[in-house]
C-alpha cells in the first residue's frame, strides 16, 4: 500500500476535519447564545429567549455530532501514532485530560440544563447556564490549542530519564505564546462560522417571511457578530500568527507563498501555481513587499526563501500547503466586504429588502467552513515534516504495528460511517431550520 505514513496522516486528515465542522460552529453560537439570554434577561423581551432556544437546539444537534466524530481521534492516538503518543504524552496529556474533565463535562451538563431546564429554573440561572455553555465550549477549544500548539512551537518540557519528553514547567506550557495566538485567531474564525451560520437562517427566513422577529434578530445578530469576527481574524490575530509562523517557522512561511529565492520586499501572490520542480510560481499576480510587511512590519525587510533550508526541512506539500493558505486568505476577504456591505445595509435599515444581498447571505454558510479546514490545513501541512517541531519527525511518531493496508481498511469504513452521519445531520438541521423557532409566550 505504499508509504504507511502517507495513510496514517489521511486517515487522521479526514477524520479530523470533518469533526472540526461541528465544534467551530457551537464554539461560535455559544458566544451569541450568551449575547442573547443576557439581553433577554436585561430587556424581557421574550424574542431574544425565543431566539436563544433556537440556536440551543442548534447548539445540541452539533454538540452530540462532535462527539461521536471526535472519538476515533483519540484512538488514532494510540493505533496508529503510538510512537508519538509514547514520546509526547507526558506533556500533551496534561492538555487532553484537561480539555476531558474540565471543559467537556461542564460544556455537556450546562447544555442539558439549557436545553430541559428553562421551565424549572428561574431566568437569572438559565442565563448562568448559557455563560456556563460559553465557557465550557471556549475552555475546551484552549486546552485542544494549546497541545496543538505544543507541537508547532514547544515550550516548557524537558527531556526525561528514559528519553520522552516530560513537564518541565506546566504554566509556560499552558501559556506558550503561541497557543495564546492561535487561540485568539481560532476562536475569532469559529464566531465567524456561527455568525454566517446565523444569518444565512435569519437572511432564509426573511426572504420566506417565517418567523419575522427572530429572523430579524439572527440576521442582524450575524452580520454584525459576522463583521466583527472577520476583522478580528485577520488583524490583529492573523497578523501576529503570521509574524509567529515568520519567526518560529520560516520555511513554511516560504512554502505557504511559494517563495523560493530569499531578499527584500517579498512580494504576496494574489494568483499563480507553484511549481516546485522548477522552483517558480507559474502566471503570477503579485502585490510587492506585502508579504515582508505582513512577516516583519516592514516593507523592505528580507524574508528567505526555501532554497535557503535544506531540501529535507521543506514541508512536504507545498503545492497543498500554498493553495490552503491562499484559500483562507481570500475567503477571509471575501467575508470582510460581503458583512461590510451587509452592514452597511443594517444601518441603512435596507437589509431586509435588498434581496439580492439577502440571497448571497443565504447561501454563503459553507464558506467559513472552508476557510477554517483550509487555516488549520495551513497549519498542519507548514510544520511538516515535524510532528514536533524540531523534536520529532512525523515519520517517527507512526506505530509499527499498523499497516498501510488496516489504514486504508478503516479510513473506507470511517469514510463510510461518516456519510451516513452527514446525510443524518443533514437532515436535522433542514428539519430545525423548517420548524423554527417555538415561543413559550414567556418574557423573561
Amino acid at each position: 500500500m505504499g508509504d504507511p505514513v502517507f495513510w496514517h496522516r489521511l486517515q487522521f486528515g479526514f477524520t479530523a476535519s470533518f469533526h472540526y465542522i461541528f465544534p467551530q460552529l457551537t464554539m461560535g453560537l455559544a458566544l451569541l447564545i450568551a449575547v442573547f439570554k443576557y439581553l433577554g434577561l436585561r430587556t424581557g423581551e421574550a424574542v431574544y429567549n425565543d431566539a436563544a432556544r433556537f440556536w440551543i437546539r442548534v447548539f445540541g444537534i452539533n454538540f452530540a455530532m462532535g462527539v461521536v466524530t471526535g472519538i476515533p481521534l483519540e484512538f488514532q492516538f494510540g493505533t496508529n501514532w503510538a510512537r508519538f503518543s509514547s514520546y509526547s504524552g507526558g506533556v500533551i496529556g496534561q492538555t487532553l485530560a484537561m480539555e476531558g474533565m474540565f471543559a467537556f463535562f461542564l460544556e455537556s451538563s450546562f447544555l442539558g440544563l439549557l436545553i430541559w431546564g428553562e421551565k424549572k429554573i428561574s431566568p437569572r440561572l438559565h442565563f448562568i447556564a448559557a455563560l456556563a455553555l460559553f465557557v465550557g465550549s471556549w475552555l475546551s477549544g484552549y486546552f485542544i490549542i494549546a497541545t496543538n500548539a505544543f507541537m508547532q512551537h514547544p515550550v516548557g518540557y524537558t527531556l526525561g530519564p528514559d528519553g520522552t519528553l516530560q513537564i518541565a514547567s506546566f504554566w509556560r506550557f499552558l501559556l506558550n505564546p503561541w497557543a495564546i495566538v492561535q487561540y485568539l485567531h481560532n476562536m475569532m474564525g469559529a464566531v465567524v462560522t456561527g455568525a454566517f451560520v446565523m444569518a444565512a437562517v435569519g437572511a432564509f427566513w426573511t426572504l420566506k417571511g417565517l418567523h419575522q422577529p427572530v429572523a430579524r434578530l439572527s440576521l442582524k445578530a450575524g452580520v454584525i457578530a459576522g463583521l466583527l469576527g472577520s476583522l478580528l481574524v485577520a488583524f490583529p490575530t492573523g497578523d501576529l500568527q503570521g509574524k509567529l509562523v515568520a519567526k518560529h517557522q520560516p520555511v513554511a512561511l516560504a512554502a505557504m507563498e511559494g517563495r523560493f529565492e530569499s531578499g527584500p520586499y517579498a512580494e504576496l501572490n494574489l494568483i499563480g501555481q507553484p511549481n516546485v520542480p522548477e522552483g517558480k510560481i507559474d502566471n503570477p499576480i503579485r502585490l510587492p513587499g506585502l508579504l515582508s510587511f505582513i512577516a516583519y512590519g516592514s516593507f523592505s525587510a528580507e524574508v528567505k526563501g526555501l532554497n535557503d533550508f535544506p531540501r529535507d526541512q521543506w514541508p512536504t506539500s507545498i503545492e497543498l500547503l500554498y493553495y490552503g493558505f491562499h484559500i483562507m486568505v481570500g475567503l477571509g476577504t471575501f467575508f470582510i466586504l460581503l458583512m461590510g456591505l451587509s452592514s452597511l445595509q443594517l444601518w441603512r435599515r435596507k437589509l431586509e429588502q435588498t434581496r439580492i444581498l439577502l440571497w448571497v447571505l443565504a447561501f454563503a454558510f459553507p464558506f467559513p467552513f472552508i476557510a477554517n479546514t483550509a487555516g488549520w490545513m495551513t497549519a498542519e501541512l507548514g510544520r511538516q515534516p515535524w510532528l514536533i517541531y524540531g523534536l520529532m519527525r512525523t515519520s517517527e511518531g507512526t506505530s509499527h504495528l499498523v499497516h498501510g493496508g488496516q489504514t486504508v481498511f478503516t479510513l473506507i469504513g470511517f469514510a463510510g460511517i461518516y456519510f451516513v452521519l452527514g446525510v443524518l445531520y443533514l437532515y436535522l438541521m433542514i428539519r430545525e431550520v423548517a420548524h423554527g423557532p417555538a415561543s413559550h409566550g414567556v418574557a423573561h
